[in-house]
């Protein structure tokens, strides 16, 4: 055989092998160098409702295959909120990579280009990252201004009606049913909202198998949030019988006024005051049944990647934006700093992360956006305050970038800070002092302040979350309130 004849033999196969390729764009996307994330985000729930992670009552499957596949990071906490909205501000610190403070002042700026340019979605765009929103936004900077792609944005909270506040009253009260689609929520538009950003996302992924691209997804749920809404045979699967009251439960919180958690919050208004039993065993019904019905939106979208066969490329985020009550200390919402409204699930799957691990060294939600930057190899900026989860999921070793976890909820109305063994928490309006023996007292049940014994803990955990507030830029004075009592 003549060399021309060989090399024209070569040229036809090279010819063939490249549109081949092209014929199967969703393999040649798995060849691509960078990992594609997909950051699945929740709103209100608290790390106690996922069945893996120690709830028997709730069923959650999909999240627990999520625990079982990958890395959980037990302790993982939200700072806090400058207003009644938590979820504005967890957002705005997601987004922009600053702590709570810093978060606040960028996002005023966020009618400017360059500020833009600071926040997650475009910095992953640095690196030819295709990206795209769908659900709950939240956040004073426009979707579309810094995603590529954007289906649908959502508000805040679903649109909410009077009939779903005090209530139930008792057994007789069942005007407000979560299948009722009469009173709008996530049913205003005729499709339950979970189920429009599971339609969505999946729709990008089918795109997104079609171009060798990566992509970066941010797919933010409204649910568990209130009005905690799904069809009835998710509220069915769960008989009141079966729902325990939890062992936090008080008919009311003693500091719920002082700590701005009082009777004219929107969310303490969900059931009635004082608190029953039976209102709370069915505010928690409806929302272990919206949580199980998010679910299964969850599973739609992890099929979805794995049919287009893009599953082991593919780095997967769990989340949510802060905790919830939901009857636990007196309370319904999530405007507090006991662990059931500040710690969250926090899952990480993927490539080389090992399976069914579980790391308990604190960390905060807002560390996995410098934790995509890493994967999608992007320089972390000066800027962001928090640290890559990367290196400790992949089994490096539980390096704790934290001593101890700062919370705040408003200028004056709640500080606290949280290590291991104990947390402090601060409400300066009565100069109220509230200490929990974390080791023996997981649920913050017994306030131990006035316990003598305890006073060096409470001076030291003072000291040091008055260095975390001039590390934050928090400006409010805590040293002048408790001068004469710590």
């Amino acid at each position: 055989m003549n060399r021309a004849l060989i090399f024209k033999i070569a040229f036809v196969l090279i010819l063939s092998g490249c549109k081949q390729q092209s014929e199967n764009p969703s393999a040649q996307n798995e060849l691509h160098n960078k990992p594609n994330i997909v950051f699945l985000f929740t709103d209100d729930q608290s790390f106690k409702a996922v069945h893996a992670l120690g709830n028997q009552e709730i069923r959650t499957p999909t999240m627990d295959k999520l625990v079982q596949e990958g890395v959980t990071f037990t302790h993982a906490f939200n700072m806090g909120g400058w207003n009644g909205a938590i979820c504005q501000a967890s957002r705005a610190m997601l987004i922009s990579g600053r702590s709570i403070w810093r978060a606040q002042k960028i996002s005023r700026a966020y009618s400017k280009d360059d500020a833009l340019d600071a926040t997650w979605p475009r910095l992953m765009q640095t690196q030819d990252y295709d990206t795209y929103m769908t659900g709950k936004w939240h956040v004073e900077a426009k979707p579309d201004s810094i995603f590529n792609h954007v289906g649908h944005v959502l508000r805040g909270m679903p649109y909410d009606t009077p009939e779903g506040y005090y209530r139930p009253k008792d057994k007789t009260d069942t005007l407000w049913q979560p299948w009722k689609k009469e009173f709008g929520g996530y049913w205003k538009g005729g499709k339950h909202w979970s189920e429009l950003v599971k339609d969505d996302a999946v729709a990008f992924i089918d795109s997104a198998a079609q171009k060798d691209k990566p992509f970066f997804m941010y797919v933010a749920f409204n649910a568990p949030h209130d009005p905690r809404q799904s069809p009835k045979e998710y509220v069915d699967g769960y008989p009141l019988e079966h729902i325990a009251l939890p062992e936090s439960y008080l008919p009311e919180n003693p500091y719920a006024e002082i700590m701005g958690a009082g009777r004219d919050l929107r969310d303490e208004k969900l059931a009635p005051f004082p608190r029953t039993e039976y209102a709370v065993k069915v505010n928690r019904q409806e929302y272990y049944a919206i949580t199980t019905h998010l679910d299964d939106q969850i599973k739609a979208i992890l099929d979805a990647l794995e049919k287009q066969g893009l599953r082991d490329n593919t780095y997967i985020f769990f989340t949510s934006d802060h905790g919830l009550a939901v009857g636990e200390h007196g309370l319904m919402g999530k405007q507090s700093m006991y662990d059931h409204s500040i710690r969250v699930p926090l899952m990480v799957v993927g490539p080389n992360i090992p399976k069914n691990k579980k790391i308990n060294a604190p960390v905060y939600l807002q560390d996995l956006m410098p934790t995509a930057l890493e994967i999608a190899g992007v320089q972390q900026p000066d800027y962001v305050e928090f640290n890559s989860l990367l290196s400790a999921a992949k089994g490096g070793g539980e390096k704790r970038h934290y001593d101890a976890i700062y919370g705040i909820y408003e200028k004056g109305s709640q500080r606290m800070i949280r290590n291991e063994k104990f947390k402090l928490i601060l409400y300066p309006r009565s100069k109220e002092i509230l200490l929990f023996d974390l080791i023996n007292d997981p649920l913050e049940l017994t306030n131990i302040a006035s316990d003598k014994e305890h006073s060096e803990v409470i001076r030291n955990l003072f000291n040091e979350l008055i260095a975390l507030q001039k590390e934050k830029e928090d400006p409010f004075d805590l040293v002048s309130i408790y001068k004469d009592t710590i």
